[in-house]
């Protein structure tokens, strides 16, 4: 590996981890955990999806969505059945790699891909104006000015930075800038430190100290599958972003096992269950990270920050972090999608609105699939309309209907519409070298003409049927028989 790769690599994952920090002590506290699993989790997902996934540059860790979804989870059961459902939903993510679902993420059409990152974007920014409030209240005065002021100064820094130099990541040197501001300066504001104390010790194996029953394995099941199911998906399409910014191809399955794994070992060494952060890949990306060692030193500082560095960590004040994370949902929202809003079908423009305002106010999983349905819904009433017939009256006073489109659910209504059973001639003929016959609907359709045909008592000769369509007919006559 080249030296200046290295470096590049070395620095962005420093940065990246100054970036988790935060995150997964707010995460681990929406969840009502101790701040110290969400870091353990972070240390153990970070690293080992860095080392063996299948997206090097794509970071890893203890993810808000996870949290929201636990939340319940730990109020009525505690932490241990928590760490059971990060092992059932790591087992359900190794099978979903191991049986090369991957490639499903190409069901997911570009405009939802746009409304994810956009309602991702949304939400990180969201998720810092937590830190303008004291308990309950909004700051004010001073504490409120001082807040704005840094977190002002930090985006300045990340903006200009690149300007002066790209040798070192902007978003390191404001971190580290206005914490030695504040430190030297003496100024009042809050930092790491008041959120939680993050020094521990090293994470220890266990396993969950749980009833191994039906009973326990019913309560959480369904967390589990949600879990991975938010998981996986939040992953695959953070990896196909990931794609395009890097122009080179990941490896979807392999990523779902190494998550998946990733996720088991967490379960048993005490930490959060985890996912692709988007944010945080972007702070990696936007740093110069691209192999696997970025992903690999932010997941190890993580576990330094734990174990030798809290004193100095605690002093880093979070304001620097908040600017930081407010230029990653900058950055993160895919502004193109605003331009083209007059450009394209008004459709895909409700698709990537719906998706957004979904993934906001719901949850990435529920907004994805609301889009796929879209999109196919869609695409269904797209195709049904693109049906229609060139009709010729033949020279012997037959009636000959050529048929062009897809014939499926949604096209069986227009399809029947084209003919005429009543007053058409004795003599009809269906020319099917231009139709597709798609699903059982196509087969009945076919099958109701041609009984209209017959009770008008009339013949109904059906041409070029596809080898695939005569089988289905086959097989739909056997089915009836």
């Amino acid at each position: 590996m080249k030296p200046k790769r290295l470096r590049a690599d070395v620095l962005a994952g420093l940065t990246t981890s100054f970036a988790l920090l935060p995150e997964c002590i707010a995460f681990a506290l929406v969840a009502h955990l101790n701040p110290l699993m969400g870091l353990y989790g972070a240390f153990i997902i970070c690293t080992l999806t860095a080392l063996f996934g299948g997206r090097p540059g794509m970071v890893s860790g203890a993810a808000g969505s996870m949290a929201v979804v636990i939340v319940a989870l730990v109020v009525q059961h505690g932490v241990q059945y928590l760490l059971a459902t990060v092992l059932l939903g790591g087992l359900i993510m190794l099978a979903f790699g191991l049986l090369r679902l991957g490639k499903l993420v190409r069901m997911v059409p570009y405009p939802v891909m746009l409304g994810f990152v956009n309602g991702l974007a949304i939400i990180i920014a969201l998720a810092q104006l937590e830190h303008f409030k004291s308990g309950e209240a909004w700051l004010s005065g001073s504490p409120l000015y001082m807040m704005i002021g840094l977190v002002a100064l930090t985006m300045v820094i990340v903006y200009l930075m690149p300007r002066l130099t790209r040798a070192v990541p902007p978003a390191l040197v404001a971190i580290l800038g206005v914490g030695l501001a504040v430190y030297l300066l003496g100024l009042p504001t809050r930092t790491l430190g008041d959120m939680a104390n993050i020094a521990g010790g090293l994470p220890s194996f266990a396993l969950p100290d749980i009833p191994w029953s039906l009973e326990t394995l019913h309560i959480i099941t369904p967390y589990a599958i949600l879990m991975a199911l938010v998981g996986l998906l939040e992953t695959l399409l953070t990896l196909n972003l990931t794609d395009e910014i890097t122009e080179s191809r990941g490896y979807p399955d392999r990523e779902c096992v190494a998550l998946g794994a990733a996720n088991i070992v967490s379960g048993v060494f005490g930490g959060m269950g985890g996912c692709a952060m988007i944010g945080q890949t972007m702070i990696n990306l936007s740093s110069g990270g691209r192999g696997r060692l970025s992903g690999a030193v932010a997941g190890i500082m993580i576990l330094l920050f734990v174990l030798f560095l809290s004193p100095l960590i605690e002093r880093i004040p979070l304001a620097a972090l908040v600017g930081v994370m407010f230029v990653v949902s900058q950055q993160t929202f895919a502004w193109a999608s605003l331009r083209v809003l007059n450009k394209v079908p008004l459709n895909d423009v409700l698709v990537i609105l719906a998706v957004t305002v979904i993934t906001v106010f719901t949850d990435l999983a529920v907004a994805v699939m609301c889009g796929i349905i879209i999109a196919a819904l869609n695409f269904a009433w797209q195709q049904a309309r693109e049906l229609y017939a060139d009709i010729h009256q033949e020279s012997d006073g037959s009636k000959l209907y050529r048929l062009h489109g897809t014939l499926f659910f949604a096209s069986t209504t227009p399809f029947l519409n084209q003919f005429d059973p009543a007053n058409d001639p004795a003599q009809v003929t269906l020319d099917c070298r231009h139709l597709s016959f798609v699903d059982y609907s196509a087969i009945a359709a076919l099958k109701t003409l041609r009984e209209r045909y017959a009770k008008a008592g009339k013949q109904l000769r059906v041409l070029h049927l596809s080898e695939r369509c005569k089988k289905l007919l086959k097989r739909a006559s056997e089915h009836h028989d």
